[in-house]
């Protein structure tokens, strides 16, 4: 690593640093540590809008395992060597700095809202109730609540939430986890999705800022690599699981 100290979000909280992701060149991510990695499916209520996650199946990862990022394995989640002539330009794009450098801001009653829609992941939960962007304008608690509960729902963390009165982000910490998401929804499948403040490191050996929940792409498409920008649901990726 050429970091010497690694960016990490407000509200985040950097998970033991020997426990990472490491962005090959032109390859698959490799797993640092040991991280539990579930299948994890949207599910949605009964107006027909994101609300949870389900758990399902596990997968076995140990120190060193690789992912694919490319969407061509034919032994998803892990790599099989089909980046090597699957014709998909995996270069890195994505900006180092903070997320909040270009995230826009709206301003309610009791939270403000931060959100960089670069990071979209597509997953959707934002369009409860009157959609996050309107909910956290208006004024009473029910507002508030699922304000905070979609934002904290969102699998990239292009969303947060933050108190007026204190300026700090409302954010739940939360376990070290890998998630492979699926979205019945839209038919596809989406983002390998990190979680609890897991480093990201970059291919040249810098990493990214640490945040509490990120979405990386693995269907190949993203113009926004290594992180997620909902171009799965665009072309209709499947993986199969």
């Amino acid at each position: 690593m050429k970091d010497t100290e690694v960016a990490v979000q407000p509200g985040s909280v950097e998970s033991d640093p020997s426990v990472h992701i490491e962005v090959s060149k032109n390859g698959p991510y490799i797993v640092k540590g040991v991280i539990p990695l579930h299948v994890q499916t949207i599910v949605a209520n009964a107006e027909g809008k994101s609300w949870t996650y389900q758990q399902g199946r596990e997968f076995a990862v140990k120190d060193g395992t690789a992912l694919c990022r490319c969407g061509h394995s034919k032994n998803k989640p892990y790599c099989d060597g089909s980046h090597v002539h699957a014709g998909v330009d995996l270069t890195e794009t994505a900006t180092f700095a903070p997320m909040l450098d270009g995230a826009q801001e709206i301003d309610g009653p009791h939270y403000s809202l931060t959100d960089n829609e670069a990071y979209c992941a597509f997953a959707r939960f934002c369009d409860n109730g009157r959609q996050i962007w309107n909910e956290v304008q208006m004024h009473g608690e029910q507002h508030e609540k699922l304000s905070v509960y979609m934002a904290q729902h969102c699998p990239a963390g292009r969303l947060l939430i933050w108190d007026r009165g204190t300026g700090a982000p409302v954010e739940e910490p939360l376990p070290v986890s890998l998630s492979l998401l699926e979205d019945p929804g839209e038919h596809v499948s989406g983002p390998l999705v990190l979680r609890g403040g897991i480093r990201v490191q970059s291919a040249d050996g810098d990493s990214y800022e640490i945040r509490n929940r990120q979405a990386l792409c693995r269907c190949g498409a993203s113009s926004n690599k290594p992180f997620c920008d909902g171009s799965h649901a665009s072309i209709g990726f499947r993986d199969g699981l």
